[in-house]
């Protein structure tokens, strides 16, 4: 897909307009069919037809929405093509979601502000203080 604009600058390209037709067997999935137009409404000819394929991936927390693109030139070939992208796109996914667990498993974790002052002085934990465990 194409590169998302700044979003400080909200003018639309002219030259990068697409219709969207939502196709679906209401079983599987989605597929987005993608024309490409002319400003005045017409069908841009000189660009390629995009077909964006949509699932759902069911998680501990909920479903979680997938989008991937399905390389082709004409509808039948994207429901066609529409399994196998979508297997790439739930691996890609996971790999994702394992990528986002290490890194919050090897986060740094930072005491909040004000914290510092529980950690000086007497070489111990707060009042307790010496690092020994006290039974009340």
């Amino acid at each position: 897909m194409a590169d998302r604009a700044d979003p400080r600058d909200p003018e639309m390209d002219a030259s990068a307009l697409y219709r969207e037709e939502i196709v679906t067997d209401r079983r599987v999935g989605t597929i987005r069919m993608m024309t490409p137009i002319a400003a005045d409404g017409r069908i841009d000819e000189k660009r390629p037809m995009l077909f964006v394929g949509e699932a759902q991936m069911l998680t501990s927390v909920g479903p979680l929405p997938i989008s991937f693109d399905i390389e082709a030139a004409t509808l039948s070939e994207a429901v066609a093509k529409y399994g196998a992208a979508a297997k790439d796109g739930f691996e890609r996914a996971v790999r994702e979601l394992q990528d986002l667990r290490r890194q919050q498993a090897s986060s740094i974790v930072v005491p909040p502000p004000g914290a510092a002052g529980a950690f000086s002085g007497g070489g111990g934990f707060g009042a307790g203080g010496g690092g020994k465990i006290q039974l009340p």
